[in-house]
């Protein structure tokens, strides 16, 4: 054959990829978000370590964090007592409207546990990430 008529040899544009989220798990997230007091142990891996803790609601985890912003102390801490509401309001204003119920784009974690490597696991109160940025996930925490 050819090497000009070939199709691996042919030359092509630039294919650009993005990054898909499961499916499911956009959808364990959504159902989480139904319940404010809902939470499910979950673990994630991401950037090839695991991240484990509590799945909550995007509106449980604004609140925690919230209230985490009022407990800072320091020069500059009472700029941050309304910056969740503030972006929030950001938030709202730039979509002007409602919304179309899609499926969710974060995912939220109460009591987060990151681990990497052989390194020591870094604990979070509250921590926040793209559901793109999940390649794996189970329900359960390891043991």
């Amino acid at each position: 054959m050819n090497a000009e008529r070939a199709p691996l040899h042919q030359p092509s544009a630039p294919v650009v990829t993005e990054p898909v989220p499961d499916v499911q798990l956009q959808m364990l997230v959504r159902l989480i978000g139904q319940d404010a007091q809902a939470a499910l142990p979950i673990t994630l891996v991401i950037g090839g370590g695991f991240l484990y803790g509590d799945l909550v609601s995007h509106e449980t985890w604004r609140a925690d964090w919230a209230r985490s912003l009022r407990g800072i102390d320091g020069p500059g801490a009472q700029l941050l007592e309304r910056f969740p509401e503030q972006v929030y309001e950001a938030v709202a204003d730039k979509q002007g409207h409602q919304v179309p119920q899609r499926l969710p784009q974060w995912i939220h974690l109460r009591d987060a546990t990151g681990i990497a490597g052989t390194s020591v696991p870094v604990v979070m109160p509250l921590w926040r990430g793209r559901l793109t940025d999940v390649s794996g996930w189970s329900l359960g925490r390891p043991e």
